[in-house]
């Protein structure tokens, strides 16, 4: 009786519908469980990543180097016994003030230690980065440990609001990244899918057209787009955050024009035989999905262990974003990028040619 009826029936077909596409099972199931085991592996429970910090040379160094140092030694004999696990080791590089603060305005360490003397110290870093903060808390309680407490060093703080080293500084590059990647791959591989679907590429089959001409039109509609895109977030970064522009801006158009190539040639590559949708939303976030979560868009791709950064690096995201930082924030030049343009565009190529040979108009 209950096979009869229509109740049941109308839930068998949707059953039926559902596990005879994978690409739903995966979305339903497989992402999740995905996004938490890359997102654990970033911020597992582990030992305490060690904190990294600059000390500026000069009177009151010394101690302040040896009390560190003396508490790495009591950390690691510790460590051998099974202890203190969530406590970090520190990271001390000892420069000159020039060198130091141009390390912590460009991000490359989030806390410099100033020492005024023996008897004071000044902590420079930026207060809105979480890193630095929780580095300044951690090593002034070394140092006060380090005195006895009864006689706390007198310490106080200059908040750095240099321009490049806050967080929004290193997200808006990141971001133009993400447009680019999302224009490339969605602009045009849904864009293929939908003429497919409506059955107007077919016409095109019919016309002396070569395929070469159709895709490379898509290509240069794409960067034509691109312009617009890459605008608007730099004006979005430097007129309403204040985010600089250190080097020069034409490097900056060729980055992002490099990136939307590979894209773009991804983006053919993954629909020139796709006749879905939904075939053609799974393989795009399927693509995507890595990019999102291992590139170093949100926050450091050294959260990952140093055997996945071959993969992480050969990443066009990864690329894209970290020679547009370069360029933006440090200042770097054509040969500093070099390597990031020629990933990018070996991807470019690569997947066009693909695109090229395995494209079909029906």
């Amino acid at each position: 009786m209950l096979q009869n009826s229509p109740l049941f029936q109308l839930y068998a077909t949707r059953l039926r519908d559902f596990y005879r596409q994978p690409a739903r099972i995966f979305w339903v199931y497989g992402f999740p469980t995905l996004l938490a085991i890359v997102l654990g592996t970033a911020f597992q429970n582990r030992e305490a990543e060690p904190v990294q910090v600059d000390l500026i040379e000069g009177p009151g160094a010394s101690w302040v180097d040896s009390a560190l140092g003396a508490h790495n030694e009591a950390l690691a004999r510790d460590r051998v016994r099974g202890m203190r696990k969530d406590v970090p080791e520190v990271l001390l590089r000892r420069a000159p003030e020039a060198e130091a603060i141009k390390r912590l305005n460009t991000g490359k360490t989030p806390l410099v230690i100033e020492p005024k003397g023996s008897e004071s110290i000044v902590y420079r870093y930026d207060p809105t980065r979480p890193e630095a903060a929780a580095a300044r808390q951690t090593i002034d309680e070394i140092l006060q440990r380090a005195r006895g407490r009864k006689d706390p060093v007198e310490t106080s703080n200059l908040p750095v609001q240099e321009r490049g080293s806050r967080y929004i500084d290193f997200l808006i590059p990141g971001l133009i990244a993400v447009n680019t990647m999302g224009g490339g791959l969605w602009g045009l591989g849904f864009l293929l899918v939908n003429l497919r679907i409506g059955k107007l590429l077919k016409r095109f089959v019919a016309t002396p057209m070569p395929r070469r001409d159709f895709l490379l039109a898509l290509l240069g509609a794409r960067l034509t787009f691109l312009v617009p895109d890459l605008t608007v977030l730099l004006l979005l970064g430097t007129l309403m955050f204040g985010m600089p522009i250190r080097g020069n801006l034409g490097l900056v158009i060729l980055v992002d024009v490099a990136g939307a190539l590979a894209f773009a040639g991804i983006g053919l590559l993954v629909a020139c035989r796709t006749s879905t949708t939904e075939a053609v939303s799974g393989l795009m976030n399927l693509v995507m999905l890595p990019q999102w979560l291992f590139s170093g868009v949100f926050f450091s791709t050294d959260r990952f262990p140093d055997s996945a950064q071959p993969f992480i690096q050969a990443l066009p995201l990864t690329q894209t974003a970290g020679a547009l930082r370069r360029v933006i924030l440090e200042g770097a030049g054509l040969v500093d990028v070099a390597p990031a343009l020629a990933i990018l565009a070996a991807w470019a190529v690569v997947t066009f040619v693909l695109a090229l040979r395995y494209f079909k108009w029906t």
